[in-house]
């Protein structure tokens, strides 16, 4: 191998990229720009073929940002970075079915992460994404009512103009790009790890919290309130069988927030107590639609405080025997 290639092992070259539907666009007639090795991947860092187009009359250019492999893994679209199947964010489709990440999110090992997932993709060793055992029943059921089956043309539209929102634009109705302001709030702070690794997403993290209330899970006031209440278990499981369902189906959560679990055997419920309220709120979204155990869904329902509540459950502590009251 000549040694100019030496320096170019492991980067990525293809002939098309892999797009949504809504990043690919209307226009039937597309004319793509290609480059090769024109930039390095936003996740690993590799240098990879980049793609540039237009994709429809009066919106702006787009190029891919991530390369094919790490597409792959994810099952993500390379530009918009969201799920091929569902449109909708990593951190959302992975928290219904309670899929593990293991990609490296630091810069240390993921160039090397990435080659061996592109060697075994290649050998069929490897899916383009492992779940890892039996997928959720009432997490697929949450994916399905989530799922974006249209086209989002309005993502494609020209970013905000940066001189209007200074008051120096001149062009008026030629300026290519958006004359509004911008929106100051959560979803303005986005970046493609977060997105791509599904870790602090705004945009997932809205759509959780919303659908999550749509369910009847809004989060309580009283920001004390962080237990969650399960009920209709099956007869069988043990507080050890729910700990491991719990710890499974909360990929975002870590293990060390979970405080303690009081179950009730002869009520066939649980108590689900966590060491702070975003975790609980974390929890609640991903049970939005019910927590699976040994081919029986539980109910969750939100604890209640002390001094009063809305739910069948009674908060308790970690060293408390807990109380349940029947509607």
């Amino acid at each position: 191998m000549p040694k100019a290639d030496l320096n170019k092992a492991g980067w990525e070259q293809s002939e098309f990229p892999i797009l949504c539907e809504t990043c690919l666009g209307d226009n039937p007639f597309i004319r793509m720009t290609k480059q090769e090795f024109g930039r390095s991947c936003g996740t690993c860092a590799r240098p990879f073929t980049i793609f540039r187009w237009n994709p429809g009359s009066g919106s702006r250019y787009k190029t891919t940002v991530i390369c094919q492999t790490c597409a792959k893994v994810k099952n993500v679209c390379q530009t918009c970075l969201l799920d091929l199947e569902y449109g909708l964010p990593t951190q959302v489709r992975d928290t219904a079915l309670g899929a593990q990440t293991e990609a490296p999110t630091s810069d240390v090992n993921r160039e090397y992460y990435a080659q061996n997932m592109e060697s075994k993709m290649a050998d069929g060793t490897e899916s383009a994404m492992q779940l890892g055992g039996k997928t959720s029943a009432a997490g697929k059921e949450m994916l399905k009512e989530l799922a974006r089956t249209n086209p989002y043309y309005k993502r494609n539209r020209p970013h905000i103009c940066s001189f209007f929102v200074k008051g120096e634009c001149k062009r008026g109705d030629e300026c290519p790009y958006r004359h509004e302001k911008p929106a100051d709030n959560e979803l303005s702070h986005q970046n493609i790890k977060d997105r791509y690794h599904g870790h602090s997403d705004p945009v997932a993290r809205k759509i959780l919290a919303n659908y999550a209330t749509a369910q009847g899970l809004k989060p309580p006031e009283d920001q004390s309130i962080v237990s969650l209440f399960l009920s209709s278990l099956p007869s069988s499981v043990t507080e050890a069988d729910i700990r491991t369902h719990v710890v499974k189906s909360l990929p975002h959560v870590p293990s060390s927030q979970l405080r303690s679990i009081v179950h009730v055997t002869k009520s066939r419920c649980a108590f689900v107590n966590f060491k702070d309220r975003v975790s609980a709120e974390r929890a609640a979204e991903a049970w939005a639609k019910g927590l699976d155990m040994d081919g029986q869904r539980a109910s969750v329902k939100w604890g209640r405080s002390k001094n009063g509540g809305t739910s069948k459950a009674s908060a308790i502590s970690p060293d408390t025997t807990p109380t349940v009251t029947t509607a």
